[in-house]
């Protein structure tokens, strides 16, 4: 597959990517290596995983990161109460000793988290490792040594390699640096708001019916709106739920209704502050510029 068919692939899925990102992304699969996806929140880089499982055909694995996340939440994890009960059961038995601890350090009361399901799948999936950022430096360190050899050491079980070498996607919002050592390790891509252009395209592949009046009109509007001073910038698909919105009461026009229009906006501004921000005369001032 040419970076363009997987270009033209992703389109189909509902998802329009620029040249930069379809070469980054066929790339990264032709090579084997992770892919890292750089930018604001909402401007699409966790549907780049989604669109990419749905392209192969192959399930999509998800890793979500947060402040804390250690190696048993995303690696493997025993099942702690089924161990226990399988020891008071043992006891009650009769059972001590080597034979009670080998089986309970078995695959039966092993919890695959995240990344040890993904290197045991029979064919490869899509990893999604989603806001690494968010992850301290020391889980980060650990990542890259899965990374690195694809296997998992496991104390009590050996050594697991991975069955397929699963297609990467890490993402990162600038919550803070990403070291040298995982930057390295991947290729990248900085994912940005799509442009007038690409965000109709956008627009009209996720909600045909949109008639071209009103694309046009919430493409301005959004991209008006992102150049305020707001919280919160909306992103794709706050857009696409705003679209929706209007396409959903009948409006043909943002200008049709000042009211409807204000109250639409519950879709793309999400805190008080930001929806002080944008008063009436504000949106219509938008709204004006949008058409």
């Amino acid at each position: 597959m040419t970076w363009r068919e997987l270009q033209t692939d992703m389109v189909g899925e509902g998802y329009v990517a620029s040249d930069d990102l379809a070469m980054a992304t066929h790339l990264a699969l032709s090579l084997g290596r992770p892919l890292l996806l750089e930018g604001a929140a909402g401007v699409g880089k966790t549907e780049v995983a989604r669109v990419l499982a749905a392209v192969k055909s192959t399930q999509l694995i998800r890793l979500q990161c947060y402040e804390g996340l250690d190696a048993g939440q995303a690696i493997y994890e025993w099942n702690y109460q089924r161990q226990l009960l399988a020891i008071r059961a043992a006891a009650e038995d009769g059972e001590t000793g080597r034979d009670v601890e080998a089986r309970i350090f078995s695959e039966t009361y092993l919890l695959e988290r995240p990344l040890l399901k993904a290197i045991r799948q029979p064919v490869a999936p899509v990893l999604l490792i989603d806001e690494i950022d968010r992850a301290d430096e020391e889980f980060e360190a650990y990542l890259l040594e899965v990374l690195s050899d694809f296997q998992i050491s496991i104390p009590e079980l050996g050594t697991i390699t991975a069955t397929t070498r699963p297609m990467v996607i890490l993402t990162a919002n600038g919550t803070r640096d990403l070291s040298d050592a995982l930057r390295r390790r991947c290729l990248y891509a900085h994912v940005d708001y799509p442009d007038r252009e690409t965000g109709l395209a956008i627009l009209r592949a996720r909600i045909p019916g949109v008639q071209d009046l009103l694309a046009e009109q919430i493409i301005g509007f959004v991209q008006a709106l992102r150049r305020e001073e707001l919280e919160k910038i909306p992103g794709v698909a706050e857009m696409l739920d705003f679209a929706a919105a209007l396409s959903g009461l009948g409006i043909a026009d943002l200008s049709d209704d000042p009211a409807v229009l204000q109250a639409t906006l519950a879709t793309l501004l999400k805190t008080r502050r930001d929806r002080d921000a944008v008063p009436t005369e504000v949106a219509q001032r938008l709204a004006g510029r949008a058409a």
